[in-house]
C-alpha cells in the first residue's frame, strides 16, 4: 500500500510583490483525510497546487514520504488531482477518460480495461462507461473525475473544491460517498474547501488558513470548541460565534456594565473579546439587555437576531421562539461557554 505522508517546511509563495503564503509549516499523516479550510484568497488552493507540483515555491521545502520533491515535476510526485471543473475530455468516452493516465504511461490495453472497470465500480459508474461527459449530470462527471484519479492508485489524492458545482442535496450525498471511498482506499487525501460544514464532516484534521498563514491545525471538534484565534472563532460555526468587546475582571467578564461569570480568572483586568456561540446564549433573567430585531424560523430551530447597544448578536433557540420581534430581553450564557481572546493579538486566553 502506498504511504503518502506530507511535510511542508517554511513554504513561501510570492507573486511579484505580493506574498500569498508566509512560511507555511504543515505535517499530514499517511492515510489521513486532511482539509485545508479558509476564506477565498487565504492561500489554501495555492498550497494544494504546490503539493501537486503545479506551482513552484518561492522558498521552503516540500516532502512526500520524507523525500524532498520541492523541484520535482507533477508527473514525478505520484499524486492525482481532482479540480473543481472536473477537466474531462469531451471527445472521449467515460472509459477513455478514466483510463487516460494509464494509457499515458503505456500500460497494456487489457490491464487498462480491468483497472478502469475496477475504478468505475468503486464510484458506481460502471453502467456509464460508453457515454461521453456531455451526456452526464454534474454528479456523474464528478465521479468520472474521481475514478480517473483513483485508477492510478496514487500516494496522494488532491481535491480542489470538488463539490462546489453540485446542488445542495447532491453535495450531501457525494460528501458521504467521498468519505467512504477515502476510508476504503486508505489513501492520504488533501481537500480544499471554503465550506466549513464540508470540512467538519469530512476531515480527520483541518488546517485553517487566514491571509496566507495557517492559524490552527486540529480536529474539527477541537477547532469548533477551542478556536485558537478570534478570526477562527468568527469563521467557524453556523451562524458564527458572537464576538463582543468586554473587560475580564477576576472570574467575570463585563459586557455593557453587566458582569457574567466565566470559568477562568485573571489577576489583573484585561481588555478582551468575548466569544459566545449562538446556541449557548439564553434569554431571560438579569443578563445584558438586548432588543429582538427579527426572528428567522428554520423549522426545528430558530435564529433570533438581537441588538445589544451597538452590537449585533444572534441566538439559536430550539423549536419556536419564546420572544417576539420588538421585545427587549436579557442575555446570559453558562460560564463554560465563554471564549476569551486577547483584544490586541486575537489569541485565545482561556
Amino acid at each position: 500500500m502506498s504511504q503518502g505522508s506530507v511535510r511542508l517546511q517554511g513554504v513561501v509563495k510570492k507573486h511579484g510583490e505580493t506574498t500569498v503564503l508566509h512560511g507555511v509549516d504543515l505535517e499530514i499523516r499517511a492515510g489521513e483525510f486532511f482539509v485545508l479550510l479558509g476564506p477565498s484568497g487565504s492561500g489554501k488552493t495555492t498550497t494544494l497546487r504546490i503539493l501537486a507540483g503545479l506551482e513552484a515555491v518561492s522558498g521552503g521545502k516540500v516532502f512526500i514520504d520524507d523525500v524532498d520533491v520541492t523541484g520535482a515535476e507533477p508527473g514525478e510526485r505520484d499524486v492525482a488531482m481532482v479540480f473543481q471543473s472536473y477537466a474531462l475530455y469531451p471527445h472521449m468516452t467515460v472509459a477513455e477518460n478514466i483510463g487516460f493516465p494509464l494509457r499515458m504511461v503505456g500500460m497494456p490495453k487489457e490491464a487498462v480495461a480491468k483497472a478502469v472497470a475496477d475504478a468505475a465500480a468503486r464510484v458506481s459508474i460502471g453502467h456509464l462507461l460508453q457515454r461521453r461527459p456531455g451526456q452526464l449530470s454534474g454528479g456523474q462527471q464528478q465521479r468520472v473525475a474521481l475514478a480517473r484519479a483513483i485508477v492510478r492508485q496514487p500516494k496522494l489524492f488532491l481535491l480542489d473544491e470538488p463539490l462546489s458545482n453540485l446542488d445542495a442535496k447532491l453535495r450531501l450525498e457525494t460528501r458521504l460517498e467521498l468519505k467512504q471511498l477515502q476510508r476504503a482506499l486508505g489513501v492520504t487525501t488533501v481537500y480544499v474547501t471554503h465550506d466549513q460544514e464540508e470540512a467538519m464532516t469530512l476531515a480527520d484534521r483541518v488546517a485553517v488558513f487566514m491571509d496566507g498563514r495557517i492559524v490552527q491545525v486540529a480536529t474539527p471538534r477541537e477547532i469548533y470548541s477551542r478556536p485558537a484565534q478570534v478570526a477562527v472563532a468568527g469563521f467557524i460555526g453556523t451562524p458564527p460565534m458572537n464576538l463582543l468587546p468586554a473587560t475580564w475582571l477576576a472570574n467575570t467578564v463585563v459586557v455593557d456594565g453587566v458582569a457574567h461569570p466565566v470559568g477562568a480568572s485573571t489577576p489583573t483586568p484585561r481588555e478582551v473579546v468575548l466569544g459566545v456561540r449562538p446556541g449557548e446564549l439564553r434569554s431571560g433573567g438579569d443578563g445584558t439587555a438586548a432588543r429582538v430585531e427579527y426572528i428567522e424560523e428554520m423549522g426545528d430551530y430558530c435564529i433570533v437576531d438581537l441588538k445589544a447597544g451597538e452590537q449585533r448578536l444572534r441566538m439559536k433557540a430550539d423549536g419556536a421562539a419564546t420572544v417576539r420581534e420588538g421585545d427587549t430581553t436579557h442575555l446570559s450564557f453558562p460560564s463554560p461557554a465563554a471564549h476569551l481572546f486577547d483584544r490586541a493579538s486575537g489569541a485565545r486566553l482561556n
